[in-house]
């Protein structure tokens, strides 16, 4: 019997004042010292990349949200213990074109994999597998929209399309011994997934995926384990995390909500048969501090 921990967060939501904060501090590092343990200590860490890597020739928008990161804080997730992130989410296109392309190589440099985004259809077509102690972990990512910003290449944004994901998880399946499903949908700042969400959920469940990981809300949803057979009449232990919640990020302080997420920790077992399943699920709720002891100092920490 093969024994793994896999860590999963939310939104890793890099915003302008935390990045200043940041310069001063000589790096993210403090922000994040007292969940770097947590992190460290699974076997396989992923989290949603709410930002881009888009370089020095990022342009904002007057009136237009948009995000990019320096190339440090890419550093900073790899020391953090991140092996994978989740990139196809509604920022993804920021920095257009050239900068999801930069993302994907900035994360190449610094060890970390992904899924979501790709540089060429060649790219698209091949699926993230993660071998952990011999345990071979299926990731997938898409997302609702790209904030209406065109996307030139279809292909380099997985979106949410119920037959692609399908299809995409069947053939997944007859590679990988577990499958997890990130989706970056819902409405913002709403506390349960919607009828629809709960559906897809249900259906990507049905056909094979162990665990799906949500974002886009910015809030903490409800966390469920059930039991349920899949077509190929398997039944396994089904985690639905339609969202995580932000792990890092700045927010208005009325705005309490979107300063709670969690690290959801999955205890995977895999038996002699080959059956891998969920044996335990539990959760370290995490909060963001803003502004303590001097104004803009960060800090996420674990929360009770």
């Amino acid at each position: 019997m093969t024994k793994i921990t896999i860590a999963a967060v939310g939104d890793l939501l890099i915003k302008k004042k935390m990045i200043a904060s940041a310069a001063k501090e000589g790096g993210f590092a403090p922000i994040f010292a007292k969940v770097k343990p947590l992190l460290r200590k699974s076997d396989l860490t992923i989290g949603n990349l709410e930002t881009t890597f888009s370089g020095n020739h990022f342009r904002e928008k007057p009136g237009k949200l948009l995000f990019n990161s320096p190339d440090h804080f890419a550093a900073t997730l790899r020391n953090l213990g991140f092996d994978v992130l989740g990139t196809a989410n509604n920022h993804c296109m920021d920095g257009k074109q050239s900068g999801l392309r930069r993302t994907l190589n900035v994360l190449d440099r610094h060890g970390l994999r992904h899924t979501g985004t790709y540089r060429s259809a060649r790219e698209a077509r091949r699926k993230l597998i993660v071998n952990v102690k011999g345990i071979q972990i299926g990731i997938l990512a898409y997302t609702k929209g790209t904030n209406g910003i065109p996307v030139p290449d279809p292909w380099s944004v997985n979106r949410i399309n119920r037959k692609k994901i399908i299809a995409d998880v069947r053939s997944l399946k007859s590679q990988a011994d577990f499958l997890i499903v990130c989706l970056h949908f819902g409405k913002e700042f709403r506390t349960h997934p919607d009828r629809n969400q709960i559906r897809l959920m249900h259906l990507l469940f049905k056909n094979g995926v162990n665990v799906v990981l949500g974002a886009h809300p910015h809030v903490l949803h409800p966390i469920r384990m059930f039991k349920m057979k899949d077509i190929d009449g398997l039944t396994r232990n089904r985690v639905a995390a339609s969202s995580l919640g932000n792990f890092v990020s700045t927010e208005h302080p009325r705005h309490h909500a979107r300063l709670r997420g969690t690290i959801l920790i999955l205890t995977l077992t895999k038996n002699a048969k080959g059956d891998t399943d969920v044996l335990k699920l539990s959760c370290v709720p995490t909060r963001i501090l803003q502004n303590i002891g001097e104004k803009n100092v960060y800090r996420v920490v674990p929360d009770g």
